[in-house]
């Protein structure tokens, strides 16, 4: 069982990293089999087509992120600062990427909905469901930023204005492949927030 489990992992690695470099219509499964190191015939042990395992993908993907997020949202300090913390660290994710790999990648969430969109209605659905929960923790932070006084009371649209406003310039980093696009993410998150008279970074 071991063996196995290790070998869908292998798969979900190999498919994310793929899907992040080259996107999703340029690769097979042959190709993912390849990197993977699995063999064709065991794919569909664990997967009964490509867009289960893009489902699969997707699923670990933010599960993983979902961790991260929440680990910061949820640190005792006031939830503006960990709401800069959460944007901060986006970023630095990118320019580790571009250290690492060469180029920037983006957001492979983002990157499946613009490449999927109206294709592929069942990754959609699963994306359509991650972002809203993105757009949840971000409230969260800013209804808990409200209540202490640091910003004023959110409309209902502005969570969702911050995600977009990190996934926008995120898309931007990936097209000109230089992360220092996303230099003054924060500040232009400070702007839609009505808090942009002190832009400083935190210490």
């Amino acid at each position: 069982m071991g063996r196995s489990s290790t070998a869908r992992e292998r798969l979900l690695d190999a498919a994310c990293q793929l899907m992040l470099s080259r996107g999703y219509g340029s690769i097979g499964v042959a190709e993912i089999c390849a990197r993977a190191d699995v063999r064709k015939g065991s794919f569909y042990h664990f997967f009964e087509s490509k867009q289960a395992l893009t489902i699969a993908v997707v699923d670990a993907h933010w599960q993983a992120q979902r961790s991260a997020w929440t680990a910061v949202l949820r640190e005792p300090v006031p939830a503006l600062d960990r709401l800069e913390r959460l944007f901060r660290e986006q970023v630095e994710g990118q320019r580790r990427t571009k250290l690492t790999a060469g180029a920037v990648h983006g957001c492979l969430l983002a990157n499946l909905a613009l490449e999927l969109s109206q294709q592929d209605s069942p990754v959609q659905e699963r994306l359509e469901e991650i972002f809203a929960e993105q757009v949840g923790l971000v409230q969260a932070a800013l209804d808990d930023a409200a209540h202490e006084g640091a910003v004023p009371p959110p409309r209902p649209s502005t969570a969702r204005s911050l995600v977009a406003q990190l996934e926008g310039l995120v898309l931007f980093a990936k097209l000109s492949n230089d992360p220092e696009v996303l230099n003054d993410l924060w500040e232009q998150a400070r702007l839609l927030l009505g808090v942009a008279e002190d832009l400083s970074p935190t210490a």
